[in-house]
C-alpha cells in the first residue's frame, strides 16, 4: 500500500515571533538579530525543521515515562513516527513538514499595516554594575499567517490513526507552548485554524480520514 495524507491548515502567529536567520553579512547599524526569511520574496519563513523540531521536543515531554538522553531513545510512537537511527532499529520518518512562507502579506498591508516585521528592543542588565546591554530583536508580527502543509506517508493502515492522535496531540501542545525562540518572554505564541487531512496518494476508507479530521478538529484550541 503506498498511500499520502496531506495535513492542511493555518498557523496564526499570536504574538511576535523570532526564529532566527543570519546575521553574518549585516551592515553596521542593522538588526542584532534578524529572522529568517525567504531569498526570494523577502517574507517571513517557518522552516519546517523549526516546527517539526519543536513537536517533537513537546511529545517526548508528554510521552516518554523518563527523560531520554538522546531522540533515539523516546517513546516508541515518537521513534515510529519522527524515525530513528538507533542500530538495529532503523526507521524512516512518516513526516515530512515543508518550510512555510508568509501568507497574508497583501491583506496585512491592506489593513493599513507599514511593515511586516516589528524590531523588539531589549535590555540585559549587569547585576553588578548596573550597565545596560540594549540589543535589536527582529520578529515576525502578531496576525502573520502561515500556510501548514505536513505529509504523512501511511506504512501501516493499523497504525495510521494513533500516528495521526500523536500528531494532533503535538499540535495541541505547541499552541500552549511556543515556536522560535524567547517564548519565556512573550515571543511565539500561535494558534491553528482549519485543520483538515485528505488522502492526495492512494486510497482509505472514508471513515478512517472521517477520525483523522476529529482528530485534528479537537486540537485546534
Amino acid at each position: 500500500m503506498y498511500t499520502k495524507i496531506q495535513i492542511s491548515g493555518v498557523l496564526e502567529v499570536k504574538t511576535g515571533m523570532h526564529i532566527g536567520g543570519s546575521s553574518a553579512f549585516a551592515a553596521i547599524g542593522a538588526v542584532d538579530s534578524p529572522i529568517i526569511k525567504d531569498v526570494r520574496t523577502n517574507l517571513p519563513m517557518i522552516p519546517g525543521s523549526s516546527l517539526k523540531g519543536k513537536m517533537r521536543t513537546l511529545l517526548a515531554k508528554y510521552y516518554n515515562n523518563e527523560l531520554a538522553e538522546k531522540p533515539d531513545d523516546d517513546h516508541e510512537r515518537l521513534t515510529r513516527l519522527f524515525g530513528t537511527s538507533k542500530k538495529e532499529h532503523i526507521k524512516a520518518s512518516r513526516v515530512l513538514v515543508s518550510d512555510m512562507i508568509m501568507a497574508n502579506a497583501d491583506d496585512l498591508r491592506n489593513q493599513g499595516v507599514e511593515s511586516l516585521t516589528e524590531v523588539k528592543f531589549e535590555n540585559s542588565i549587569n547585576r553588578a554594575t548596573a550597565v545596560a546591554n540594549p540589543r535589536q530583536i527582529e520578529r515576525a508580527i502578531r496576525g502573520t499567517e502561515f500556510e501548514l502543509d505536513i505529509i504523512y506517508d501511511v506504512e501501516k493502515e493499523e497504525q495510521l490513526l494513533e500516528d495521526m492522535e500523536t500528531l494532533a496531540e503535538g499540535l495541541r501542545l505547541l499552541q500552549y507552548d511556543y515556536l522560535g525562540g524567547s517564548g519565556s518572554r512573550g515571543y511565539g505564541k500561535v494558534a491553528f485554524h482549519n485543520l483538515a487531512a485528505d488522502v492526495v496518494v492512494g486510497e482509505l476508507p472514508d471513515a478512517m480520514i472521517e477520525q483523522c479530521n476529529e482528530m485534528l478538529q479537537k486540537a485546534e484550541l
